[in-house]
């Protein structure tokens, strides 16, 4: 399903602290990007292709920095909530101001 960044800033949850943005993972892809899945019909998944390999937190680490470019936040306003070990990840997106840009 092709769709592009607004889209993805349409699929993250609105929290008190931020924004929670749940995705599987695919490491050591040929570039970064990301894509929607329908795994079922009631649920979208978002999948993000990092070109960096899961080993040592290099994947995690190219992860951040990617949904940095992505929404125009600091790297240190992203974190992981779960799945920092695992392909299906919950990050937490804090933005600057009041507002994912």
């Amino acid at each position: 399903m092709k769709m592009d960044v607004e889209d993805l800033k349409k699929e993250i949850n609105k929290s008190t602290d931020g924004y929670r943005l749940k995705i599987k993972v695919c490491a050591n892809s040929k570039k970064n990007s990301f894509e929607f899945l329908n795994d079922d019909l009631s649920e979208i998944f978002i999948k993000i292709k990092i070109n960096k390999p899961a080993v040592d937190g290099k994947a995690n680490k190219a992860i951040i920095e990617y949904l940095s470019e992505i929404f125009n936040v600091p790297k240190s306003n992203i974190s992981f909530l779960n799945g920092e070990k695992s392909s299906q990840k919950c990050l937490l997106i804090r933005p600057k101001g009041n507002i994912i840009n």
